[in-house]
């Protein structure tokens, strides 16, 4: 019993001491954005320059994301410099990838079809 828990213990400091040094949304990596059915379920994301977003609509709700942001109630279509290009629709229950940031920078994304569904990407 005393050997499975220090085996147990051990597997789950290596799994901390994976995640915490890069191996999952680091340099490269893709990070995991999820979809709600009119909203993202975080409204921000941090990342790593080389790192792509892995979108997620958990929902059968259709979206399509864009660059740009809802600015009180108003979208506004719009490309920072350094962005990649994002035109994705969702149909329901489906995952896209967008990306690689290859440039440090703050970027907006949004649906156009959900009023407010706003979200910022930090390229570090």
């Amino acid at each position: 019993m005393k050997k499975l828990l220090v085996a147990f213990i051990s597997l789950g400091l290596a799994t901390v001491l994976f995640v915490a040094c890069g191996g999952s949304g680091g340099g490269g990596g893709s990070t995991d954005v999820h979809l709600g059915a009119s909203n993202f379920v975080q409204s921000s994301v941090t990342i790593s320059k080389g790192s792509s977003l892995n979108m997620i609509d958990d929902t059968g709700s259709v979206h399509i994301i864009q660059n740009g942001s809802w600015v009180s109630g108003t979208p506004r279509p719009a490309k920072e410099p350094g962005a990649p290009t994002v035109q994705v629709q969702f149909n329901g229950n489906d995952t896209h990838t967008v990306g690689p940031f290859n440039t440090a920078g703050t970027y907006h994304l949004y649906c156009t079809i959900h009023t407010n569904m706003n979200l910022t990407v930090i390229v570090q």
